[in-house]
């Protein structure tokens, strides 16, 4: 065997079948010479009862002596007891983070979250994670990697800890799927942005220049009818967006003044409605073969969007700021005025837990502040001796 050298490597001659010259110096390294003419460099050794060829790279673009080192790095991993060869064929195979996160998806997420969960997931990975470090091997990720991209995303912080959330979970299930040794999850210890909970309730006099926009909208025909009979149906049962697009006929009791809804945010519920929905409900056009309140252009489909005719009617309206969900905040706040409890308010939105109610409560002591005003000021009237008109006169 010769010493393989750069030129020795460009006069071999090309043959019908590929063949490899081995180095006479160093054990295992070779030029490998192919039909095509195209020569490479590779080092061959063995583990336990196996030969492993290991591919250097191609001659020109790698010279003779960078091969030669790195042949030699090769072997001294051999000699420390690894396999260089396989541990690059298990990162050419190993899953991304992306990988990961489509599985994540696919595999769980379809199976066990809501439709609009796994819309969300998927938006966060394709809008956020993908391109920052869905190119990252899962195995190799570490929490610094996390708490950067968390970082990055800094200035959308709700989307940021969204985006947290669902690489939490994802690499709960790569240990799950022996991916990861468990307890490794990268994502523990990377504090959440904190999230400010907005609370904007429309005023009688903005309910009032809401109600006039719909009418106007309805009399000159500018609007879908279904985007009109669909947000004054959230006005007027509180419910949540999803529910309302979603609804379909067979949902509707109209006898018992409810809509049954076999799946929500928190599940099956009962939704108790008052005579105004039932009227809007009652006019609403059914059509053949539509089984939704709400219709879309679509034959057989139901309306996807409202946005867009929501932000004409509430710029007629001058409440520009008033995102849809706030209507089920001002249904909130308005039981509040009528002096609804909070277990009451909670059964009517269909909250599942104490807590999301309670953000209702400083509403709730508002008619206890009046109350307790009315009453210590009537008090005050007796103890200053006057009857509320005039001060006592001195003697």
């Amino acid at each position: 065997m010769p010493k393989i050298t750069k030129r020795l490597v460009e006069a071999a001659e090309v043959r019908d079948k590929d063949y490899i010259i081995f180095d006479s110096e160093i054990p295992g390294f070779g030029a490998r010479i192919l039909p095509s003419g195209k020569r490479s460099y590779l080092v061959q050794y063995r583990v336990g009862r196996k030969f492993r060829r290991m591919s250097l790279g191609l001659h020109g673009i790698l010279t003779t002596e960078k091969a030669r080192g790195e042949a030699i790095k090769v072997l001294g991993r051999v000699k420390d007891g690894e396999d260089p060869a396989g541990a690059r064929e298990k990162a050419r195979t190993e899953l991304t983070v992306d990988d990961l996160g489509r599985r994540a998806i696919d595999e769980h997420a379809a199976h066990h979250c809501k439709p609009r969960t796994v819309d969300g997931y998927r938006y966060y990975l394709k809008a956020y994670i993908r391109d920052r470090i869905g190119h990252l091997r899962v195995s190799e990720i570490v929490r610094s990697d996390i708490a950067k991209l968390h970082h990055d995303l800094r200035f959308a912080p709700i989307q940021a800890n969204r985006c947290l959330q669902f690489l939490s979970k994802a690499f709960n299930l790569a240990e799950v799927w022996g991916l990861r040794p468990d307890g490794t999850n990268p994502c523990r210890h990377v504090k959440k942005y904190p999230e400010k909970k907005r609370e904007r309730y429309l005023s009688k006099e903005e309910l009032a220049r809401l109600g006039e926009a719909l009418r106007q909208c309805e009399q000159e025909g500018i609007e879908s009818q279904s985007a009109i009979n669909a947000l004054r149906l959230l006005i007027f049962t509180g419910c949540r967006l999803s529910e309302i697009m979603t609804l379909k006929w067979d949902y509707v009791d109209f006898e018992g003044m409810a809509l049954h809804l076999p799946d929500s945010k928190t599940g099956a519920k009962t939704v108790h409605i008052g005579a105004p929905a039932i009227e809007v409900l009652s006019k609403i056009e059914r059509l053949d073969e539509n089984p939704w309140v709400i219709t879309g252009k679509n034959p057989g489909a139901h309306l996807t969007d409202l946005q867009p005719p929501w932000r004409r009617i509430r710029k007629r309206a001058g409440i520009e700021d008033v995102r849809i969900h706030d209507l089920r905040h001002t249904f909130a706040s308005t039981a509040v005025a009528a002096g609804q409890g909070l277990p009451m308010i909670g059964k009517l939105l269909g909250h599942s837990q104490v807590q999301t109610t309670a953000r209702y409560a400083h509403l709730a002591a508002d008619p206890v502040k009046a109350a307790a005003n009315g009453v210590s000021s009537r008090i005050a009237v007796a103890l200053n001796g006057t009857n509320g008109c005039s001060k006592p006169v001195s003697s």
